[in-house]
């Protein structure tokens, strides 16, 4: 009888792909709290990459970290009446405390634009405190009713960005410098993920803002992820908290004001972006560990090669692990590994030392071949930037071949429900044809200018829409 797959194939039922490599490459469980998790070692560790990689672009634009707290007053949330209705059905909030119940009720950070606006309006006083750019590291909380680890949870991490400006045009070019060179940049030159960058229209943007760039990524179903976004805010936020500064010409001027966020999303986004039907496949930029050394056998001159190699291999700067547990058999650590999705593993076994060299096993456009021992550390860093080039290369023909080029609303829906993306003009399809789409479960994911860039505004003439069935 021929052997169960590890995983359920992809082509077979995809959700239920998803659901096992999350558990079986050990990257979360479910928490105890319906809609919660729990991160595990090594998909922590995939967010820890994430996140070096992004707060050093976000320090690159000037801002700086913070913190804030978790409880805010429910209060607060009265103050923006957009940004409250957009939030109100995914609130927790906490009622009693201290066995006692609370003067006045507190909400769960479901995002902070309410507690850090409050501060803002303290701290801005001159036009010396600008730009004000603030961004923290936490977690938050909203109310999923339909669960999915890492796509949607009640509790998830991310980054939030917020600033302050003098002027509209600084606060729309920095939102736009955020969703450049921090997002795009990280997403394709790490995540290894072609991305449709653009702007939501007016029904998808973020609750309050007047404006909210996205970027797109194709899974390997054809659904849309949404990946990052960033928003200009106007001066919403700024009436509302009475944000003001003298300016240089001693007049009071509300500021302006942005807001920008990634999440842990960004690891459903790595499984599903990149895995196959042998589990994950993660980029090398990315990888916690780029190559694992395995000692095939207990032996002495084995193990002592592999723990050598992987001295040579730190000190050349590859992120590297030594599995040296000769007590689990070899074929089992292999497909661990392999459902891990590390990007090389290099297999050392006596025959191997005795012809000086070693199998070089490539994750991510498969196979296997001998190499010469003393050419790894050499060979190794080239082969990793090989492997980074070609899944986003891949990435990027996937969305390509699967997207069309339609003219009437039946058209993308058609293409969306075959498990593509569409492009339409905006011209053509509009708010109704947009509610139309709806109607079938798919979406305008962004609009996009004729040569693929950001359009300026909602209705710049030759915007296209880019649409399709969204987790």
């Amino acid at each position: 009888m021929a052997k169960a797959p590890v995983l359920t194939p992809q082509a077979m039922d995809f959700p239920r792909w998803y659901q096992d490599l999350v558990a079986k490459a050990e990257l979360a469980d479910n928490g105890p709290v319906r809609g919660t998790m729990v991160i595990r070692p090594y998909g922590y560790g995939l967010w820890e990459r994430m996140q070096a990689e992004m707060d050093a672009r976000i320090k690159e634009t000037g801002a700086q970290n913070a913190y804030f707290p978790l409880l805010i007053p429910r209060s607060y949330f009265a103050k923006e009446a957009e940004h409250v209705e957009g939030f109100a059905p995914e609130l927790a909030v906490v009622t009693h405390g201290g066995g006692k119940e609370l003067e006045e009720p507190a909400v769960v950070r479901p995002t902070s634009e309410m507690i850090i606006n409050d501060y803002f309006s303290k701290w801005v006083q001159s036009y010396r405190d600008l730009p004000l750019l603030i961004n923290q590291w936490a977690n938050v909380v909203r109310w999923e009713l339909r669960p999915r680890l890492f796509l949607r949870t009640a509790e998830f991490l991310w980054q939030e960005g917020h600033t302050a400006h003098a002027t509209h045009e600084d606060a729309r070019d920095f939102a736009a410098h955020i969703h450049r060179d921090v997002y795009e940049d990280f997403m394709v030159n790490v995540l290894a993920m072609d991305t449709v960058p653009g702007r939501k229209t007016v029904k998808e943007r973020f609750a309050g803002a007047i404006n909210t760039l996205t970027l797109e990524g194709m899974m390997g179903d054809g659904k849309a992820l949404q990946m990052a976004t960033s928003h200009e805010l106007g001066q919403n936020f700024a009436k509302a908290f009475n944000t003001r500064y003298l300016s240089q010409e001693g007049r009071q001027e509300l500021v302006w004001q942005t807001s920008w966020g990634s999440t842990t999303r960004m690891i459903g986004a790595l499984v599903m972006a990149h895995g196959d039907d042998d589990g994950l496949r993660v980029p090398p930029r990315l990888a916690a560990i780029q190559a694992v050394l395995l000692a095939i056998r207990d032996d002495e001159a084995v193990l002592a090669k592999v723990r050598e190699l992987g001295d040579r291999l730190k000190a050349a700067g590859v992120r590297v692990h030594v599995d040296d547990r000769t007590d689990v058999p070899f074929g089992r650590r292999a497909v661990d590994w392999e459902l891990k999705g590390v990007p090389v593993r290099i297999e050392v076994g006596p025959r191997d030392l005795e012809n000086g060299t070693a199998v070089l096993a490539r994750r991510i456009p498969g196979g296997k071949e001998p190499v010469a021992l003393d050419t790894l550390v050499r060979l190794l860093p080239a082969v990793l930037e090989e492997d980074q080039a070609l899944l986003l290369a891949q990435s990027r023909e996937r969305r390509e071949s699967r997207t069309s080029d339609v003219s009437t609303v039946e058209e993308a829906v058609e293409a969306a429900t075959a498990g593509g993306w569409a492009r339409i003009p905006w011209a053509v399809l509009g708010e109704k044809g947009e509610a139309r789409l709806g109607e079938h479960a798919v979406t305008v994911r962004c609009l996009v200018a004729a040569d693929g860039s950001v359009p300026d505004a909602d209705d710049a003439p030759g915007n296209v829409a880019v649409v399709a069935r969204a987790y």
